[in-house]
C-alpha cells in the first residue's frame, strides 16, 4: 500500500546560501554580546516569570516618575540599558523561536515520510530476498539488524520492523 506523503519541499542551492549567510550574519553580530551559561547557571539565575517581568516593568514606570526614590547604589543608566537590551533580545527570540518550531515541525513530517518509504523499501527487500531475488540478501541482512528482538529466543522468521503506531493505517 503506498503511503501518503505528507509534506514534499526542497531547497535551491540558492535558499540554502540565503538561509546560511544570514544565520551567519546574526552569529557575527552577536560575538561578544551573548553569555552561554552552564547547566548549574541556568538552575541558579534562572528566569523570571511573566508576574516578575511585570514587576520590573512597574518598577521600571516607578523608577522613571520618581527618580528621587531611586536608591543612589542602583545604576539606573545600566538597568535601562539591561532593560532595552532584554526587550530587543525577546523580540527577537519570539521571531526566531517561530522559525525553529516551522524547521521543526517541517523536519518532524520529513522524519515521518523518509521512516515510512524505508519501511516500505525494507519490507520489499525482506520479500524480495526470501523469494531469493539476485542481490537482495546482502541488503536484507545488512538492513535486518534495525529490527533484532531481543527476546531469549530467537525465531527462524525474518524479523518483522515494529508497527507504527501514530494513528496511521498498518502499513
Amino acid at each position: 500500500m503506498a503511503l501518503d506523503n505528507l509534506i514534499s519541499l526542497s531547497f535551491s542551492k540558492s535558499d540554502l546560501e540565503t538561509i546560511d549567510k544570514a544565520i551567519q550574519d546574526i552569529q557575527t553580530v552577536l560575538v561578544g554580546k551573548t553569555i552561554n551559561l552552564t547547566p548549574d547557571q541556568r538552575q541558579q539565575y534562572g528566569r523570571i516569570a511573566e508576574q516578575n517581568k511585570l514587576f520590573v516593568n512597574k518598577a521600571k514606570n516607578y523608577m522613571e516618575q520618581y527618580p528621587q526614590h531611586v536608591p543612589g547604589f542602583l545604576d539606573k543608566p545600566e538597568f535601562d540599558r539591561d532593560y532595552a537590551a532584554r526587550e530587543q533580545i525577546e523580540q527577537r527570540l519570539q521571531s526566531l523561536d517561530s522559525l525553529t518550531e516551522q524547521l521543526a515541525d517541517t523536519k518532524v513530517l520529513l522524519d515521518h515520510d523518509n521512516y515510512h518509504n524505508a519501511i516500505s523499501f525494507y519490507r520489499n527487500v525482506r520479500f524480495l530476498s526470501g523469494e531469493n531475488v539476485p542481490g537482495t540478501n546482502v541488503i536484507y541482512e545488512d538492513m535486518k539488524q534495525f529490527f533484532v528482538t531481543s527476546s531469549p529466543s530467537q525465531s527462524t522468521q525474518p524479523p518483522t520492523p515494529p508497527p507504527v503506531n501514530n494513528g496511521n493505517k498498518q502499513e
